[in-house]
């Protein structure tokens, strides 16, 4: 028996609209099937704009919730060490409470550096309406708008000058892996907020 064989043993008022192919590339709306909210991870080195990007979308998309990290740091890590552990902790905490929240069918943007790739791979394998964004921009320009923000959504201030002084900075001390396949690359320092929020909203209607 295949799925459509099975889609169509259900009462009309049960589906709005159902074609079946043999491939299944045709969409399905069901009403009563739950579906999982949207998860969009923004990446990028500090200071490469994430914050601003995810407060944009907010503002264009207020049904999604902000995940920032250093917001979470406060709470979780309120005098944190950025060890290579605690840094395993917080992110799989992060990753665990985006997934519980896609999974009640909330959508969500993750503000957070996530300096390893195997914390991004973790919230691809676990949530299936997933995209990346890597925002790409020149380490000089990130340091340069981080020496002049105003507003840093509870990051540390001054960070670069402290990865210059040891402390364990993604692009500095710390590695910073760049994603291999990421949904959405875009040149930060080149793209007007306007055009970013109209590449990233062109993935939303896919997932």
């Amino acid at each position: 028996m295949t799925i459509c064989d099975i889609l169509k043993t259900f009462p009309i008022s049960a589906y709005e609209t159902i074609s079946c192919k043999k491939n299944y590339d045709s969409l399905v709306v069901m009403k009563g099937i739950k579906m999982s909210g949207i998860a969009l991870w923004i990446t990028g080195l500090p200071g490469s704009g994430k914050s601003t990007v995810a407060d944009a979308l907010k503002k264009a998309h207020p049904e999604f919730i902000i995940l920032r990290m250093d917001e979470m740091r406060k709470v979780v890590t309120p005098e944190p060490t950025y060890s290579d552990s605690e840094r395993e902790i917080v992110y799989r905490a992060l990753v665990y409470l985006a997934k519980t929240l896609t999974d009640l069918e909330h959508s969500v943007i993750i503000d957070a550096t996530g300096n390893l790739r195997k914390w991004r791979e973790l919230a691809r394998q676990l949530m299936p309406r997933y995209a990346e964004v890597y925002l790409k921009c020149p380490i000089e320009i990130c340091m340069e708008r981080e020496r002049h923000r105003i507003e840093t959504h509870k990051a540390p201030k001054d960070i670069y000058k402290k990865g210059a002084a040891g402390w364990p900075v993604p692009g500095t001390v710390a590695p910073y892996e760049e994603p291999l396949n990421p949904g959405i690359v875009i040149d930060a320092d080149k793209t007007p907020i306007k055009d970013i929020i109209a590449i990233i909203e062109n993935t939303i209607a896919r997932l």
